[in-house]
């Protein structure tokens, strides 16, 4: 009798689902010890599994995937950018950079560099770089609609000022940059940036806010070119 239960009771069961990827993954190319570390444990407070790469990082990135990878910004790392960004399926992760200037983070703009860990590192500029950028690396994209993405950015005011910024988030409705010298809210300007796949578009807006640096341009609604911006934006999150 136990036999026939155990066999009914087995035959009742159901399968085993198939198992999956439970945990985003980032891969820490060539990173010191130290940096390793700390990142490691910034990323993982919030779900994302870390993976160890050194000179094999080229051939790993186009056999596994990854949702984001910490480079260094130095001249060694550009096969490794041509690599993500040509990968079919590592081709929209995003990428940190580690350290350098701002002319260093522009140098490979190209690239579509997302955010960058300053050095040295501190725990807690780590951890809010991280947090403000998780959902991206997540996939969770219903609660994030900007995308932190690094590029220079020209800006033409309305006293034909033509200025250079570096842009810090973008959205299909505007977006977020630095810049040196003083753009009042208010202001209309014409800007015009190249993204990845996107080649340099130009588009109208009004800067609606500033903060030292920083200031924020929403785009004209009326200026159909700001569709394209639309397009990219969509397109980079449904990859």
């Amino acid at each position: 009798m136990a036999t026939v239960m155990t066999k009914a009771l087995g035959t009742s069961l159901p399968p085993l689902p198939a198992s999956k990827r439970s945990a985003a993954r980032a891969a820490l190319i060539d990173l010191s010890d130290s940096s390793r570390h700390m990142l490691s444990e910034c990323f993982r407070q919030f779900g994302i599994e870390t993976v160890l790469m050194t000179g094999d990082a080229p051939a790993r990135l186009k056999k596994e995937k990854f949702d984001a990878c910490v480079v260094p910004l130095n001249q060694e790392v550009q096969p490794v950018m041509e690599t993500v960004r040509t990968s079919p399926s590592n081709g929209r992760m995003v990428i940190y950079g580690l350290g350098g200037s701002a002319q260093d983070a522009m140098r490979f703009s190209k690239y579509g560099i997302n955010a960058v860990f300053r050095e040295p590192l501190e725990r807690q500029a780590a951890l809010k770089l991280v947090r403000a950028t998780q959902m991206l690396v997540l996939h969770e994209f219903r609660r994030y609609v900007r995308i932190p993405v690094i590029t220079e950015v020209s800006v033409v005011t309305p006293d034909n000022r033509r200025l250079t910024a570096t842009s810090r988030e973008l959205s299909a409705g505007g977006m977020s940059m630095t810049c040196a010298e003083e753009v009042q809210p208010g202001s209309a300007v014409e800007i015009s940036f190249a993204l990845l796949t996107l080649p340099r578009i130009w588009v109208r807006g009004n800067v609606t806010w500033r903060k030292g640096k920083h200031f924020g341009v929403r785009f004209d609604a009326s200026d159909q070119r700001r569709l394209r911006v639309k397009e990219w934006v969509e397109a980079y999150l449904e990859s």
